[in-house]
């Protein structure tokens, strides 16, 4: 005799209810259809089957798609929970637009063992059975709507009612000193304010909507490869999306990516600051997540977050956060806040067998409206607030087309596999974070404008013709192409395609263009340097290990590494060593025998003989010089190195005076805009909040604020100003080598 089975319907209608019964007649002959109010679960035997199912309504056919759109919310209609007077009408016009989901069917007796090692003691049995067959069913219902919708449901039920945050509470209550029930209500209240209560309907009423601020400004590309593999990936971990962070469209381009490709939503992790109406109450039934800045003081919020990062994790539902913690200032990769993925972390190595696939992802644009404002902040200006206003003024801009968004991603990697490998100690998680940026920095394609940027902030600042502009660009194309980098289409660096790229930056207000002679002329516009900055640095990582090659082997070359030739090789390890640790707050850098193997690919392309021949100083200067027009070094590092020289040279002023932060950062504004005007500080765009905050990260790690590790803080600062100076000097010479070499824009100009 078969085991009994009742058919549990999640139905809301007579309409469905009749739907639900006409499909069990076929499926599970003669077993009753109840709701599970009506079930009575004490009553029934533990080898009884309970089905879940549930009614599926889809909305029309439109341009292929079944999507709700905005014209169905304008005539108060929701296709995929029609009314209930409307739902026979649907149905007999539409028959497949009712279709019914099974869930994964279980025995009482199944759902009796997980509920006694899940739940918390005093929890109902029949809302652990409501709950478990509401999830079942969603399953089953992706699979007719699509992985796109998946959603999690009822997750701060499923998290307030487990054994394990009632326990965490408990230990939480203990260490405040607080009875335990407050603490787990306050928990629980904070999870409400937070969980994304996602919505099929707010998703497409979201991306139908938001998709407008960039729909037409961009045409997005994708590395459909890797897209691939990812999908693989997913079905067996979830995936968490670190992405980049340079627009506020960016959590829209990537939406629209993965949607357009099927991949389930990812919750998004941020900013309260544009949880304003109406883009916060849609967006958090979107997904969005909208957290604070900084809750490190209120351990119960904290509580929360990880609790529900736990859930996230051990369901494996997709995650993204801009680990940068904000839009770069700079156009280059800031610094990783690292407190979410400390608690991702807590989760993967507190589950055993968890672990998510942490997908470094690289976001850039051709052009962006919102540049001359991120520039502004970065020179000491105020950043405007968000709001209803800000909203419509950023929607009118986008209107315009603004060329490529390029959506590319680094190696997906294991994070349980990643800390095994960044070992045991306190910088464990930092290893990692620097992991997940190195491989966003590789997978950023090289953009025309970017390159622009690069060689016209590089170059003496007067105009050049577009002959003289693809002079200077082709050494770089040539070691782009030897690098085998992600370069721009090197059409759009020559000819007709030089200008259009060029016009793009004069429609930014980046560069401006002379006609009025016998051939246009082109230079970077009057105070826009730091614009032009922030497309150059979308590029600059790229050329860092080159330039400190050149630095390294200048010291060589003109003697400043004093050792015998037999050692000389060491030696330029160690220069190179000391160079690295003057821009570790500027670039991330690999581990050491890492960091020297790309070192040594940049010799290859340098001087292919290097490894045979003995590295003499003669030799040395005989390479460099043969380079002219592909050095790189002032081009790319004398920005940084003047940023360090304007607060070195502050702090030897204070000689051994302390003080705030803002304030030294404030000084060096002023100071730097002065040394500009003075012709000391050579890169316009180092005047930086930006820059000027990581050289003071540098002098705090030095010990060069407080005076920590030395007894003479007025002399190690001074010894810091020298080392800036001494590394601006090489810059400067190999400058002048270039200018002594056969000159290519001379021989652009004949």
């Amino acid at each position: 005799m078969a085991d009994p089975v009742v058919v549990l319907a999640e139905t809301r209608t007579s309409c469905e209810m009749t739907a639900v019964t006409e499909w069990a007649d076929n499926a599970h002959p003669g077993a009753p259809v109840q709701r599970l109010d009506d079930v009575d679960l004490d009553g029934l035997s533990g080898e009884t089957m309970l089905v879940p199912v549930r009614p599926v309504w889809l909305p029309a056919v439109r341009q292929g798609e079944r999507r709700v759109t905005l014209g169905d919310l304008l005539v108060l209609s929701n296709p995929r929970r029609p009314a209930a007077i409307a739902q026979p009408l649907i149905r007999g016009r539409r028959p497949d637009s009712l279709r019914v989901a099974q869930g994964e069917p279980a025995t009482v007796d199944e759902l009796r063992s997980r509920y006694e090692r899940d739940m918390a003691e005093g929890e109902s049995f029949a809302k652990f059975v409501e709950m478990a067959a509401a999830l079942s069913a969603d399953r089953a219902e992706r699979q007719i709507i699509g992985d796109r919708y998946k959603v999690p449901r009822l997750v701060a039920e499923q998290i307030s009612s487990s054994a394990r945050f009632k326990t965490g509470a408990a230990k939480l209550a203990a260490d405040l000193g607080r009875p335990t029930d407050a603490v787990i209500r306050d928990a629980t209240d904070k999870l409400s304010d937070f969980v994304a209560t996602q919505s099929r309907l707010m998703s497409d009423v979201f991306s139908a909507t938001f998709s407008r601020l960039h729909e037409r400004a961009w045409n997005v590309s994708v590395d459909l490869d890797t897209l691939n593999n990812l999908r693989t990936l997913n079905k067996s971990t979830g995936l968490i999306f670190l992405p980049s962070h340079r627009s506020y469209v960016d959590p829209l381009i990537l939406a629209e990516v993965l949607r357009a490709h099927d991949f389930p939503p990812n919750l998004v992790l941020g900013g309260n600051n544009l949880s304003f109406w109406p883009v916060g109450p849609i967006a958090r039934r979107a997904g969005m997540i909208f957290i604070r800045r900084k809750f490190g003081s209120d351990p119960v919020y904290k509580f929360a977050m990880r609790s529900y990062l736990s859930f996230i994790v051990e369901k494996r539902f997709n995650l993204e956060w801009y680990i940068e913690g904000g839009r770069s200032r700079t156009g280059k990769l800031r610094k990783p806040k690292l407190g979410l993925l400390h608690y991702v972390v807590d989760a993967v190595t507190q589950l055993d067998e968890a672990d998510v696939t942490l997908v470094p992802t690289s976001i850039v644009y051709d052009q962006l409206h919102e540049i001359g404002a991120i520039a502004a902040e970065d020179a000491g200006g105020t950043k405007k607030p968000e709001g209803v206003g800000w909203l419509l003024r950023y929607a009118k801009a986008q209107r315009s087309y603004l060329g490529e968004a390029r959506v590319r991603f680094g190696q997906p990697f294991s994070l349980r596999n990643a800390l095994d490998e960044a070992g045991e100690g306190p910088a464990q998680v930092e290893k990692v974070a620097f992991r997940v940026m190195d491989e966003i920095n590789s997978a950023t394609p090289i953009s025309a404008t970017s390159l622009a940027g690069f060689a016209l902030l590089g170059a003496r600042d007067r105009a050049y013709t577009e002959p003289e502009i693809e002079a200077i660009l082709a050494p770089l194309l040539d070691y782009i192409d030897r690098r085998k980098l992600p370069g721009p289409d090197p059409s759009m660096c020559r000819g007709i395609g030089l200008t259009q790229t060029l016009r793009v930056l004069a429609e930014a207000g980046v560069v401006r263009c002379f006609d009025g002679g016998t051939e246009p002329v082109w230079s970077i516009a009057p105070d826009t340097h730091a614009v032009a900055a922030y497309y150059r640095n979308g590029a600059i990582h790229h050329f860092v290990n080159r330039a400190i090659v050149e630095i390294g082997m200048l010291a060589v070359a003109e003697g400043d590494v004093d050792v015998p030739a037999e050692t000389l090789l060491a030696a330029s390890q160690n220069e190179a060593l000391r160079i690295r640790d003057l821009l570790k707050f500027e670039f991330f850098f690999p581990s050491k025998d890492e960091y020297f193997h790309r070192l040594g690919a940049e010799l290859d392309l340098l001087a292919p003989d290097w490894r045979e021949v003995t590295p003499t100083q003669e030799w040395t200067y005989d390479v460099l010089h043969g380079h002219t027009g592909g050095l790189l070094a002032r081009r790319t590092l004398q920005p940084f190195f003047d940023a360090q020289l304007v607060v070195a040279t502050r702090l030897v002023q204070l000689g051994v005076i302390s003080r705030d932060k803002d304030d030294i950062v404030a000084d060096c504004l002023g100071l730097g805009k002065q040394l500009a005007l003075q012709g000391i500080v050579r890169s316009k765009d180092s005047v930086s909040k930006d820059l000027y905050d990581s050289a003071y990260q540098l002098a705090d790690n030095r010990g060069l604020l407080d005076g920590s590790g030395t007894d003479d803080l007025r002399g190690a600062r001074q010894a810091w100003l020298d080392e800036v100076e001494e590394m601006r000097d090489r810059l400067g010479r190999i400058a002048a080598i270039e200018e002594i070499q056969p000159d290519v824009i001379n021989g652009a100009r004949r």
